[in-house]
Order: structure tokens, then sequence, then C-alpha cells
């Protein structure tokens, strides 16, 4: 089978990728000129040049693909418009091509995000047919992104995944986590007592690729890819303290604080022009006492279920850091 992967210079479209290559199918990647081949090496793979932003660079990318899987996407900006024009804007010029170029496509696959559906008041995953609550500028770009999908003519043969904290190796968002433990301190908004699902990388990347490529009845479903628990974020902290081998000290910070640390890290961005990941947004994000889901449709669908429990995924995900010098 031949499948075109967007966003496969990434963290999560690189292991989509290397998956879709370990089970033996054609894999074309989308790729910027700019874009780092890093996490690609040693993955088999066609190169197709071309950016969701420009549409005319499309076409030719999705023509004579069986299925299409498009993870690439922003997670930061400088401005809600920067992530509407790639998360929204992108998946409709994506899906326009693939009505253009790939009218027999078999399947379309797009990676949005919990953060579309937004979090759950009572603590219980809310149903996936729930209304979208996004209560950020990212989450509501991605909704978009899936509104562009449903209002496709793929809208038929589509697939979304809304997965919760993504993490694994060649993940830079988890890297202050580890580093901070490393240095003995931890700062938890809140007491770290909000809970959260999460999804090893490796997980989520099995379960889009099975997806995308089973015989299964998935059309038009939505599916929440987690690891069967919903932790803490001290349950996190000491998954990676067990990674890292240390013991961090536990500071209980309020909103304000991380409020503040927010605007100074918006400042920054606007002197620099570079997009960052501490916001106000984020704070609201973090603050939110439940970001949970429940992957009970993967698995029967499916049969998918999740290899990676946290502290061994912490592990792995440390190793890699190390290995790598990012820690």
């Amino acid at each position: 089978m031949k499948l075109l992967v967007t966003g496969a210079s990434g963290f999560l479209g690189s292991h989509v990728a290397e998956e879709l290559a370990k089970e033996g199918h054609a894999v074309r990647v989308l790729l910027r000129k700019t874009s780092s081949r890093a996490f690609l090496q040693g993955v088999a793979h066609e190169e197709a040049l071309g950016d969701v932003t420009d549409a005319a660079s499309l076409r030719a990318a999705v023509a004579g693909a069986d299925v299409v899987i498009h993870t690439a996407g922003l997670v930061k900006a400088r401005s809600e418009a920067e992530f509407q024009a790639v998360n929204a804007q992108g998946t409709a010029n994506l899906v326009a091509a693939i009505e253009g170029a790939a009218p027999d496509l078999r399947r379309f696959v797009y990676v949005s995000s919990l953060a579309a559906h937004g979090p759950s008041e009572d603590g219980l995953p809310r149903p996936v047919e729930a209304q979208p609550n996004p209560i950020t500028a990212y989450g509501r770009s991605k909704l978009a992104g899936e509104e562009a999908t449903r209002a496709s003519a793929v809208a038929r043969r589509s697939v979304i995944f809304r997965p919760p904290v993504i993490y694994g190796p060649r993940d830079p968002a988890l890297v202050p986590f580890f580093q901070l433990a490393r240095w003995r301190v931890a700062p938890l908004l809140m007491g770290g007592h909000n809970r959260i699902s999460i999804t090893y990388v490796e997980d989520i990347a099995r379960a889009i690729a099975l997806a995308a490529t089973s015989e299964a009845s998935v059309a038009s479903k939505t599916y929440c890819p987690e690891d069967g628990s919903v932790y803490s974020w001290r349950d996190v902290l000491a998954a990676i303290e067990a990674s890292v081998g240390r013991k961090a000290m536990r500071i209980q910070a309020p909103r304000w604080m991380f409020s503040a640390a927010a605007l100074g890290s918006e400042a920054f961005s606007i002197v620099t022009r570079r997009a960052v990941s501490l916001t106000r947004d984020k704070v609201r994000e973090m603050a939110q006492r439940h970001w949970v889901c429940s992957n009970a449709e993967l698995r029967r669908d499916l049969g998918w279920a999740p290899r990676v429990n946290i502290f061994d995924g912490a592990k792995l995900t440390g190793d890699w850091y190390r290995q790598h010098g990012w820690i």
C-alpha cells in the first residue's frame, strides 16, 4: 500500500512513517526544502516536496496515494492566525488536493488533538460525539481542521484521532520536565493534582498505522488513543524521576506564578519573533482539572491495546534524550 505522511520530519509523524515502513508499506513523506531529515534516517521513504500552506504543491504529493495520514501541524505559534493558517487552512488545502488529484483515495487519517474536544468537567472521558469545547487557540485550530475534514468529499473515508499528551523519544516538549527533575526541582501548577490521559508515541503510531491500513470499518470514526490509566502530574513526575534517577523537590506553584512566567515568555516571543511553548493559553490549558479520554472505541473496532506503561515509557524517553544530548 502507498501512503503519504505529512509532518513526517516531526515527532509523531516520523514515528508513523517508521511504523508503516517497518510493516512493508511504500511510504511517501511531505517535506519542505528546509525540513530536517534527521528523524527519517534509516526509514525507507520517497520524498514529495511541498507545504500544507501551499495548496499548489499538494496535488503531486497526494497523486497515486492509497492513504493520506495528516500529522503536520503547529503546536506553538505567535498568534491564533498562525495556528489557523497551518492547522485549519492547511488541512483544508490538503483535502481539496485529495478531491482533485486522488479521488480514489482509500482512507484519510487526520491527527487532531484532545484540545479540540476540550477538558472534562467531571473527570470522566467525554463521549467523542459530545459538543467540542476547545479553550485555546491551538484547540480551536485543530477543531477547524476536523471541520474541514468532515465538510470535504473525503469525509466518508476519514478517521480522526484526538490524542491526549503524547510523549516519547524525539519529543522536544517534555525535555524541560526531564531537565528540571535532573536539577532536583519540580514546580507543580496547582499542586500537580490535575489529572490527564497520556500515550506513548510508538503506541499511537501503531494505532494510526492500524486505522490507515486495516480492512475494518473505521470510516467516519473518531478515536482517542490513551494508555488505559489516568494520571496526576505528580504521577508523571514520579515516572520522570525514576527515569533520571533523582528525586526532585516539589514546589507548589499558584496559577498566577505560571501566568507571570508566561507573560515573560510571550514578551520574549515578540522580541525574537519566535513561537514559544509557555503562553497564557498554555497555562489556561494546564490549569484544567481533567484532560481525560478513553480508548474503548479503538479497542473495540481495531483490537488495539497500549503496550508501554508510563514508567517504561519515561525510561525509554529519558534514555533517548541522554543518548542524543538533549538532557
